[in-house]
């Protein structure tokens, strides 16, 4: 077997539905399963992946064991040459996994292979691409001398590349992360010390001192709904102080102009997500967008679905092709009806028409729903579509 695509999943149903659904589809011509597992969500998810997913192996835990613990399961259970650990907050392209996995064959000595991320609003995830955050690496991003001289000191986001610009880093994101199954065993996979958050790091450092080359891989895309899989309250901020601390105390040489960059880091990294993490409200408050434009091919069900939409909205919905241009400066909500248009063709839609007064949801096919995020730190949000 080629691919063993391993998806932690918690308390995140209708993300995961949609992430499975964009999976499938990439593993149609490459010899692959997926492996999803639950670390005991309270939602409907197991539900749902047994009865729409029959075929993706399913494995339930009565807890939520964290995630290296979770993924090193799922490892354990895979049979693929190679090995993608994707979020459930994701969505990748039809094409993502046969372009990665040509990229990583044709490479001598490879590591770990990473993609180039987007958010729910099409922008570019700068986390896509990393450089080791010694405590020298995150004072610069604290004083922002990353943004000021970024030859000089943008190694915290890997500023040697663009995000346009397939080469090598040292570390890369846990949303994404494609290597061979034999390498990731033989670095003992997420070190099961750490309960979340700065295991993706370790993991690519790992392989770094195995002498392999680590890769940020542009020529594909994924859409990653950040922040969608954690709540970011105190716990988060504990949890991520740890995570830090436990990164530090593994890798580096303590001493005390090391302890008080490491405390600075610390407090500045875990103040910044807790701020990023705070709840928005209903996209329709936050964007109070004009209209809507669904984007559907089929003029039976296309105009069914449009019809059930501006019932529910009570606003106009305006359907097109998705090959048109969207109006300019109209503060409109994209929705993309996954039923009639690709994921490659959807997330190159969020691409293009980044930072054009719209937001983006997608429809998911056989479903009722919609579903996406307005920005890189909103949490994203489900809407039931109605019935007449």
């Amino acid at each position: 077997m080629q691919l063993s695509v391993i998806i932690l999943n918690y308390n995140v149903r209708y993300f995961l539905e949609l992430c499975v659904l964009s999976v499938q589809k990439a593993l149609e011509n490459i010899d692959g399963e997926i492996i999803v597992i639950d670390n005991n969500s309270s939602d409907d998810s197991c539900a749902m992946i047994k009865q729409r997913f029959p075929n993706v192996k399913l494995i339930e835990n009565t807890a939520n064991l964290g995630f290296p613990k979770g993924n090193n399961m799922g490892v354990a259970h895979a049979k693929g040459e190679y090995i993608c650990i994707l979020n459930p907050d994701t969505v990748v392209a039809e094409d993502t996994f046969i372009k990665v996995l040509a990229f990583a064959k044709k490479q001598e000595n490879i590591g770990i292979v990473g993609c180039k991320l987007i958010d729910g609003t099409g922008n570019f995830l700068p986390e896509s691409k990393r450089g080791v955050p010694t405590p020298f690496v995150a004072f610069t991003k604290i004083t922002g001398l990353y943004t000021l001289f970024p030859k000089t000191f943008g190694k915290y986001y890997a500023q040697h590349l663009s995000e346009n610009e397939t080469g090598k880093v040292d570390i890369l994101v846990g949303a994404f992360m494609f290597l061979k199954r034999d390498l990731y065993n033989e670095v003992g996979g997420f070190d099961e010390n750490c309960f979340m958050y700065s295991d993706d790091i370790d993991l690519s450092y790992m392989v770094l001192k195995k002498g392999k080359s680590n890769y940020y891989f542009h020529e594909t895309t994924i859409i990653h709904y950040k922040g969608e899989s954690t709540i970011k309250d105190g716990t988060y901020m504990k949890r991520f102080q740890e995570a830090m601390n436990f990164f530090y105390k593994k890798h580096f040489k303590v001493y005390f102009l090391f302890w008080v960059f490491m405390k600075i880091g610390i407090l500045f990294f875990s103040t910044v997500k807790m701020f990023q993490g705070t709840p928005s409200r209903s996209f329709r408050t936050k964007s109070s967008p004009e209209y809507f434009i669904l984007v559907s091919d089929s003029d039976a069900s296309g105009e069914v679905l449009r019809d059930k939409l501006e019932n529910q909205f009570k606003k106009l919905v305006k359907r097109q092709l998705i090959t048109k241009s969207f109006a300019k400066n109209a503060k409109a909500e994209i929705l993309f009806d996954q039923n009639n248009h690709d994921f490659k063709t959807i997330i190159k839609a969020f691409e293009t028409n980044k930072n054009k007064n719209f937001t983006f949801k997608i429809i998911p096919k056989v479903s009722d729903y919609l579903i996406g995020s307005n920005s890189s730190n909103d949490r994203g949000e489900v809407v039931t579509i109605e019935a007449f």
